[in-house]
Formats: structure tokens, C-alpha cells, sequence
């Protein structure tokens, strides 16, 4: 904006701001302001413009009068140099530099001398910020997993700390999805229906839908359950045998760990529709916050370890921001139980430390004990540690089972509970016996001295 002030008595002044394009958050900054007059210059005093105008902050003042200058803000929150007279240098700058300034010029009036003719320009600093960082996660979970019913997965990707609000997108495996936006929510439903559409169909082939030649688990087969978890007497001996010859661990782990990879027969034999949204949230510090959502019908046999990509344009990045989450199955949960050698007594905790692989979406974990119910009554428990509080003696020997399932799949896994005896328990009961033993020997003589002196008196 230009401003131009024109007298014959009192002469001419003209000021400019030269335009700037966006600066990057911590970038430095020079604002020039451009004047001409054929007056003598007074001051020139820079403001910052807020509140929508209603508010102006003196920033810097150059006084020619003296040809000093200096800052009206703190000494702590400086910032501003004076280049030439009109010319200020802002360096780092900040998502709060962002708005209007105005260069405010004076010049004496060449009639009285006293008064001062003034004329101004403005400018908007525009300050972009790239996100600080972005994420994905997926909704809803924990979720267990079901080879009866089709399910919906959503991804749910945030991007943080940009400005201007930056644009978000998936790729699968590489490649640009193709979406169906809506801004609207949808029942799950309506895109499990409409997931089955003509769009991009692709047949399975045969190692696709083959499952006869994936490891069939016998703890998944009724019959040979009790097989697996109930050994026959010779085994359940030669254990106690062992036991006794030498310290046997706290945990067992029992071979061919469960690994549910049985894939429903419901898959469809197409490729799914994709759904896109996204929101904006505004942030107090003129940042936007982005999420993005993309939902689909989850398809075990196609999405187990397909790889997912969110990516994040900003004209504040020379090349997109991109996170990765690859989907994944639970296999093999690794179990640790402390204290290793449980007594009677202890409170165990049993906690899942891993995988054998990456899992996503997180997994949700069960826990229950294989032909009866856990310590404080229930029939299972969720959560990534089981908690058995002082345990007794008749647990010993115990197997209790981990199923650890997302919607691409379940592993089970199985640990055994071996329980010591406790000396120090067993010596409080000796002394507890023994105690009870006295004092029935001195209840014994008290009364045969009173019957000794009864029958003495008769």
C-alpha cells in the first residue's frame, strides 16, 4: 500500500512497503519501507498491527531529529534491527510474526517547522510452518479378531503444527490410493455394502484362497485340544520326576505356538473401496491440526503385511513428510513370569514382552487358565500382564493360555505356572503347631492337678 501526501506549502511525501512472498518459520526477514519527500524528515516508526486492526504496537522508531534509534519491546523478546533508517530485519521468525505491520513516516511542515506531516504503508507478513511432526494410528483398537464377519479398519493419520493447514494423502504399497471422500460419518454398513462394488475387481488366485496348506494348529482342532494341553499320566510322571532330581523353571513354554492364520471363508474376491476424510482443528498459535481418515473392508488374506503410507504436502517442504505402518498378524507373544521360581505365596505376574514380528494394529491380549478359572474367579482378563496374587500350592503345575488378536488374526500362547514349596511359610506353621502342642500339654497338667487335689479333699 502506498500512501502520498501532496501541499504546495507544505510539500510532497510518498511511502512504500516492498511486498514479500510467505517467509518459512525461522527463516529472517527484511521489511523495507520506501519513502520520498522533499520535506526534512522527523521520524519513521514501524508497528505491528493485531487484534484486526484495532491495535497498533510501536515496534521501532528511528528519530532523525537525534539520529538514534531503538526498540519498543523488551529487552528480553528484541529482536528488530534497524538496517538503514526505514529498512528492519526480524531474524527466526516466528508463527506469531505472522499479520499486518505499517510504516509510519514524518516530516516537518515547512510553513511553521512545529508540526509534523505524516504518511504510512502497510504490509501482511504471511509466516508458514511446516507440520512438526505426523502419526498413524488405528481407530477403535484394541479389537479382537473374527473369522465370521467382515470388519472395517480405519487409519487415522494427524498432522501437526502446520500453517497453513497442509494437504494429507495414502498410498498402499507405494502407490496413490483412490478414494471416496465424504464429509459426513457412515455406518459400518454402509461401507461393508458398498466395499463389494464392481470398482477394480481383482480375483484371487489360487495361493490366495488356498488355507488347506497353512499350519493347522491342533489347539484349534476340539479333538486334539486335549491332547496338547492334558499329557498322558507317563509324561505327567517323568515331569515329577524331573522336578525332583534338579530345580525345574517357573515357565514352560509348550511347543508349535498358536498361530491363528485360518483365514475366513467371507473374503470378497475384489479389491475394496477406499473412503477418505479429514478435519481441521485451529490451534492458538495460528498452526492447524490435520486428520485424515481412511476406512475400508479389512480383507485378511489381501491386507496381512500390505504396507500403508500417509504423506503430507506442505508449500513449506521441499519434498512430503511420510509415515509407514505396515499391517500385521500377531505371531508367537513372548511371555516372561516374575518372579522365575514362584513360592507359595508370591504374587506372579505374567507379562507379554513381544513378538516375533511387528504387530499393527494393536493387539488386544485375553488371558485365561486351560480347564478352569483364574485366581479371583473369572474366566479371563484382558490386558499385556495377568496378575496372580498370592498364588497357593494347588496351582502348581497349572497351564495358562495369552490369545493376542487384532482383526488380521489371533496367536495363542501358552505358559505354565510352577509353584516351589515356601520354608518360610512352612516353618510359621510348624511353630503354629508346635505352639498348639504345648498348650495342650499344659492344659493337660492343670487339670490332672485339679483332679489330684479334688479327690485328696473327698
Amino acid at each position: 500500500m502506498t500512501t502520498v501526501f501532496k501541499s504546495r506549502s507544505k510539500g510532497y511525501l510518498t511511502v512504500t512497503i516492498e511486498p514479500l512472498p510467505p517467509i518459512v518459520v525461522g527463516e529472517t526477514v527484511t521489511l523495507k519501507c520506501n519513502f520520498k519527500t522533499d520535506g526534512r524528515l522527523r521520524e519513521i516508526v514501524w508497528y505491528r498491527v493485531t487484534d484486526g486492526g484495532t491495535i497498533k504496537q510501536k515496534i521501532f522508531t528511528y528519530d532523525a531529529m537525534f539520529n538514534t534509534n531503538y526498540s519498543h519491546m523488551e529487552d528480553y523478546r528484541r529482536r528488530e534491527d534497524l538496517v538503514y533508517q526505514s529498512t528492519v530485519r526480524l531474524p527466526e521468525v516466528r508463527i506469531s510474526d505472522n499479520g499486518p505491520y505499517e510504516c509510519h513516516v514524518g516530516i516537518y511542515d515547512r510553513a511553521t517547522r512545529e508540526k509534523v506531516v505524516l504518511a504510512s504503508g502497510d504490509i501482511f507478513l504471511t509466516v508458514m510452518s511446516p507440520p512438526s511432526n505426523i502419526s498413524v494410528v488405528a481407530e477403535n483398537t484394541p479389537a479382537p479378531f473374527s473369522r465370521y464377519q467382515a470388519q472395517n479398519i480405519t487409519l487415522l493419520c494427524t498432522a501437526k503444527g502446520g500453517k497453513p493447514a497442509p494437504s494429507v494423502y495414502f498410498k498402499r504399497d507405494g502407490e496413490l490410493i483412490e478414494v471416496i471422500s465424504y464429509t459426513q460419518p457412515f455406518s459400518g454398513e454402509q461401507v461393508g455394502g458398498r466395499s463389494a462394488g464392481v470398482r477394480g475387481a481383482r480375483p484371487l488366485n489360487v495361493r490366495d484362497l488356498d488355507d488347506t496348506k497353512l499350519h493347522r494348529s491342533p489347539l484349534l482342532d476340539p479333538e486334539a485340544r486335549s491332547l496338547r494341553l492334558y499329557p498322558d499320566i507317563s509324561e505327567h510322571v517323568h515331569t515329577q520326576g524331573q522336578q525332583a532330581s534338579e530345580p525345574s523353571p517357573a515357565t514352560e513354554v509348550i511347543p508349535e505356538t498358536v498361530v491363528s492364520r485360518e483365514f475366513p471363508r467371507w473374503v470378497h474376491s475384489m479389491d475394496p473401496l477406499y473412503y477418505f476424510s479429514h478435519t481441521s482443528f485451529p490451534q492458538s498459535d495460528g498452526s492447524v491440526v490435520v486428520q485424515a481418515r481412511l476406512t475400508w473392508t479389512l480383507n485378511p488374506q489381501l491386507d496381512n503385511d500390505a504396507l500403508f503410507s500417509c504423506e503430507v504436502k506442505h508449500p513449506a517442504l521441499s519434498m512430503p513428510m511420510q509415515t509407514e505402518v505396515t499391517l500385521a498378524a500377531p505371531k508367537g507373544p513372548k511371555l516372561s513370569m516374575f518372579p522365575s521360581r514362584a513360592k507359595v505365596g508370591d504374587t506372579v505376574r505374567i507379562t507379554v514382552k513381544g513378538f516375533q514380528n511387528e504387530v499393527f494394529p494393536e493387539p488386544l491380549f485375553t488371558w485365561t487358565r486351560v480347564g478352569g478359572h483364574l485366581l479371583d474367579g473369572s474366566i479371563e482378563r484382558e490386558g499385556r500382564e495377568l496378575i496372580l496374587e498370592r498364588v497357593p500350592a494347588t496351582l502348581n503345575g497349572s497351564m495358562y493360555r495369552c490369545t493376542a488378536q487384532n482383526p488380521l488374526g489371533s496367536t495363542d500362547t501358552h505358559t505354565r505356572l510352577i509353584v516351589f514349596e515356601n520354608p518360610s511359610m512352612m516353618k510359621t506353621t510348624q511353630n503354629q503347631n508346635n505352639g498348639a502342642c504345648r498348650k495342650d500339654v499344659i492344659g493337660l497338667t492343670w487339670m490332672a492337678l485339679i483332679l489330684t487335689v479334688t479327690v485328696e479333699l473327698t
